[in-house]
């Protein structure tokens, strides 16, 4: 097992959302606990199964300290692209999507979010099944959040 990468006091920024895996007391398992980009504190490292580091880092934000593997950790300093939606979210076209100038999506078909992709020169972009089988990599702007009462909330 290496050295740890974060100390006590250091500022990070978990990469990935973190869900209940059971072990966050008073909270279903699978319930959202931090959302991806939210910058935390170091408070503990510690070891799990004697050979994974597990940093106990509190979210002042939402109150919150949860465990964290050092690979879902950046530095808080580092570079972060935030993105409106991430793995799982639910979301609608806001315009009708074409392949070789065929539409296969119509505006206000509802699709989910497979895949968040943030390294692009031309912004923002995800992964998103419609059903059928249909995945297409869809830019940001082209994308809304589908709410509790199904309204649609541009993604501009």
């Amino acid at each position: 097992m290496s050295l740890p990468l974060f100390e006590y006091g250091d500022e990070v920024r978990v990469v990935r959302n973190v869900r209940n895996d059971g072990t966050y007391p008073g909270m279903d398992t699978g319930t959202l606990l931090i959302r991806r980009g939210a910058v935390g504190c170091v408070y503990d490292v510690g070891t799990y199964l004697q050979d994974q580091l597990i940093y106990r880092v509190h979210f002042l934000e939402s109150g919150r300290t949860v465990g964290c593997r050092e690979e879902e950790l950046i530095a808080a300093a580092e570079p972060w692209v935030p993105s409106l939606f991430e793995f799982r979210d639910n979301v609608v076209a806001t315009r009708s999507l074409a392949l070789r100038g065929e539409v296969v999506v119509e505006m206000g078909r509802q699709g989910s979010v497979m895949k968040v992709l943030r390294d692009l020169p031309q912004g923002v972009q995800y992964h998103v099944h419609f059903g059928d089988g249909l995945v297409l990599q869809v830019p940001e702007q082209s994308l809304g959040a589908v709410d509790a009462s199904a309204e649609v909330i541009d993604g501009q």
